[in-house]
């Protein structure tokens, strides 16, 4: 996955400038940075929930020009591509659990619902949920709906998965669920783009840290060169120093 030049402008606001970068497949790439800095702009983005109105987009043998109008087919090619999951969750009230994640599969791939059921119900498995799959969202904490949208993410075998701050909703203890899934997908080798506020999670799981202020890529490397006590720019440095890391937040990973 990789930007070049990437501008976009909320009426007069430029929110973002010149971005060039390349998210690794098979890797974790954390986006931080403070809050309206533009990360959640550039997140969604990369599945065209936002179209910036210059730069180029490339996912493997896609190749999006935001200068030129964006097919339809376009879309729904990069869409397939990439998995988003989002800080509210966004599960279809009226459907079950095992419902909410056999959709995507058996309306956008095609795939035979009894299929798509069994392997639902695999991934309900992997997040810790399989015992949730005849309860209806309204009867799940943060923590399970979040998982759910995460197991309904991973049924259709996106190449990337984008998360927009997908604990920032959940206390500590229901954090730490989500916080133990991704862990374990990023040790799996599942391609995340993540968004976070987390610096204590970003360190554990990271393979690469993008640092976004003002629009602009500030920082684009490895966590070590990131959290180095010698950093030598003053405002990560100051970022850093800002957040705390708790106890509970480390046993998520154990």
């Amino acid at each position: 996955m990789r930007l070049e030049g990437l501008n976009k402008t909320f009426g007069e606001q430029h929110v973002l400038k010149d971005i060039n970068l390349e998210l690794p497949e098979r890797k974790t790439t954390v986006i931080v940075g403070p809050s309206g800095s533009g990360k959640s702009t550039l997140l969604r983005s990369l599945n065209l929930l936002e179209r910036p109105e210059s730069g180029q987009y490339q996912l493997a043998e896609l190749e999006i020009d935001f200068a030129q109008k964006i097919s339809a087919k376009q879309v729904l090619n990069l869409r397939k591509k990439t998995g988003m999951v989002f800080q509210d969750y966004n599960l279809f009230p009226h459907k079950t659990v095992l419902q909410n994640v056999v959709e995507g599969p058996v309306q956008v791939l095609k795939q035979p619902k009894k299929q798509a059921e069994q392997e639902a119900l695999e991934l309900l498995d992997k997040v810790g949920l399989k015992n949730k799959a005849a309860t209806y969202p309204e009867q799940l904490s943060g923590g399970q709906a979040q998982r759910v949208a995460i197991a309904r993410s991973l049924a259709m075998h996106p190449e990337y998965i984008l998360l927009d701050e997908p604990t920032s909703a959940l206390d500590p203890e229901l954090e730490a669920e989500v916080l133990k899934v991704l862990a374990d997908l990023a040790r799996e080798k599942q391609s995340l783009v993540i968004v976070t506020h987390n610096l204590f999670f970003a360190r554990q799981i990271a393979d690469k840290i993008v640092f976004v202020e003002d629009g602009r890529i500030i920082f684009d490397g490895e966590p070590e060169r990131f959290f180095n006590e010698e950093q030598e720019n003053a405002r990560i440095r100051n970022f850093i120093s800002a957040m705390t890391f708790s106890d509970l937040e480390a046993k998520a990973l154990k």
